[in-house]
């Protein structure tokens, strides 16, 4: 029998970012889902704050050497791996001296959000697919976690949806309690329309809110689960009138099973579910 695939793309993973609720369910789902016997490759950025020596990261050469392209400039990509041995996972991180060398993740030292957070999230979540591509390795179902990664259903649906690597692939996003009140860049919708995305599926970025980067996501998910009890209000509304397919909060003793019995909901043939 064929292993299921699960690409996981978080914002954030213990042991390599402080515990919160997204960074040990990002630890600790993978592993169990791969125990669960699907094949599972995941991935996070490489933010200036983990310690490359303590985790013990080196550079993948094979997978590193790429150029991403945003904002019509090109960024090297750089792909590191570390292991988590007592699981026998792999964690891929996505480098970039200039988005991610910093010693802060998404505001600076005086609180204020970076300006380039937009460019970052976009050139991460790139990045990450750009990655699976050159692994030659097609995901049955990607699992965003956070709205650093929310670029990626957009991407995958509107960019990549004649890709082999990505047509057939469902995509599966997590909602947690991770609002900012800032405003992303506002040129960020030009500079995902000139990736080829139609200007109708990406009106909600002429105002880059939070609230509109999440739904836009959820909007191109085929799948979504309430990661945190606590969520934005207008994000859940939205949930609530899309009427796709939910999975509803989760204690931390019981998410593993019903999160891989919704891959397993979502990955039957259309007409049965």
């Amino acid at each position: 029998m064929v292993k299921s695939k699960i690409l996981y793309i978080s914002q954030e993973i213990t042991p390599y970012f402080p515990e919160s609720e997204m960074s040990i369910i990002s630890r600790y789902l993978p592993q169990s889902i791969q125990e669960n016997g699907k094949e599972i490759r995941t991935f996070m950025p490489k933010f200036g704050i983990i310690n490359e020596r303590r985790h013990q990261l080196h550079e993948v050469i094979r997978l590193s050497g790429m150029n991403i392209i945003v904002n019509d400039s090109d960024h090297p990509l750089i792909i590191k791996v570390a292991s988590i041995q007592q699981a026998r996972l792999q964690i891929y991180f996505i480098e970039n001296e200039e988005f991610f060398q910093r010693k802060f993740i998404f505001h600076d030292a005086d609180g204020n959000f970076f300006e380039d957070n937009a460019e970052r999230s976009l050139f991460y979540t790139k990045g990450v697919l750009e990655t699976v591509k050159k692994l030659r390795w097609a995901p049955d179902i990607v699992h965003c976690h956070g709205w650093f990664s929310a670029l990626a259903p957009i991407l995958i649906k509107k960019v990549m949806n004649e890709d082999p690597y990505f047509a057939k692939s469902k995509i599966v996003f997590s909602v947690y309690d991770d609002y900012f009140s800032d405003t992303l860049d506002l040129k960020l919708k030009n500079k995902i329309r000139k990736m080829g995305v139609n200007e109708k599926d990406i009106k909600l970025l002429e105002q880059p809110t939070y609230e509109n980067l999440l739904i836009s996501a959820l909007k191109m998910s085929d799948g979504i689960i309430r990661g945190s009890d606590k969520i934005n209000s207008e994000v859940e509304n939205y949930i609530i009138e899309s009427n796709k397919p939910f999975l509803v909060y989760e204690d931390k003793e019981n998410y593993v099973e019903f999160i891989n019995d919704f891959y397993n909901l979502l990955l039957k043939p259309q007409e049965n579910v």
